[in-house]
């Protein structure tokens, strides 16, 4: 099974070269179901990875002159700090076992599950597309940028993903920004949020470091070669494809925790 989890690892850094996203949706469940990492603790171990990858990511966009440093900034202070108390404080305080009813539910089982949800909303995003335009962002409150930077830090504290699929239509519709200005300032903010939620853990888990490196490192090179191939692929037909896949898989933990909880 390692072997096919080092296979996968350079898969989501490869989306991430092809289309710009998405791969980070996939570390959990190759953590979890082929290297056996515990859920809890694959969340952290993903923080790392999707950190890795997307620190690469944002400075090959930089480069290309696609990153908005000071946007990037001012969104991701609030994400940052959710991101940093969830980890540090909330997620320690949550039992092993959450009562539901008159029964009980596993913390592991439901991260697996809102985790699965999680890739379903993002295949939809994915399968959909996203459309190359500006949308001006004058006479935009603060409270919806402040809304979608907390949601933000939810989902990279609880479940370890980036959460790209709602960064990027915030950063377009709130922000105003171009769209490939906006994916690289995307990886930027995910870059931060995943660091300091992985910094946040520190000393809370015992890190398997040659496991963690080792699949950093492959992701990373996955990316290189995203890069190369988006050259000559269609980045759309990928994305698309991309999202028929998250969501098979998605559907694949929902039934496979159900009947593990049952």
């Amino acid at each position: 099974m390692e072997l096919a989890g080092y296979i996968a690892s350079l898969f989501i850094g490869i989306s991430l070269g092809l289309i710009g996203g998405g791969g980070s949706i996939l570390t959990v469940p190759v953590l979890v179901y082929l290297f056996g990492v515990s859920p809890l603790v694959a969340t952290s171990y993903s923080l790392f990875i999707v950190g890795s990858t997307s620190v690469v990511g944002t400075f090959n966009n930089y480069r290309k002159g696609f990153v908005d440093v000071r946007t990037a900034l001012m969104f991701g202070v609030f994400s940052v700090i959710t991101v940093f108390l969830t980890r540090r404080f909330i997620i320690p305080l949550i039992p092993a076992d959450i009562p539901i009813g008159g029964g009980s539910i596993s913390f592991s089982v439901l991260t697996m599950v809102l985790f699965a949800i999680l890739m379903l909303l993002a295949s939809v995003s994915m399968i959909r597309g996203r459309k190359e335009k500006t949308v001006k962002a004058e006479g935009r409150g603060i409270l919806p940028l402040i809304a979608y930077g907390v949601a933000i830090g939810l989902i990279t504290g609880f479940l370890g993903a980036g959460g790209g699929f709602l960064l990027i239509p915030a950063l377009v519709m709130l922000l105003g920004l171009p769209m490939k200005k906006a994916v690289g300032t995307s990886l930027f903010i995910i870059a931060i949020n995943s660091t300091i939620g992985f910094i946040a853990d520190s000393g809370q888990y015992n890190i398997e470091w040659p496991l963690l490196l080792t699949v950093s490192a492959i992701a990373v090179a996955g990316i290189f070669i995203g890069g190369m191939l988006s050259k000559k692929i269609a980045g759309d037909k990928l994305r698309k494809l991309f999202g028929w896949f998250v969501l098979l898989m998605g559907l694949f933990i929902i039934i496979r925790e159900t009947l593990a909880f049952r």
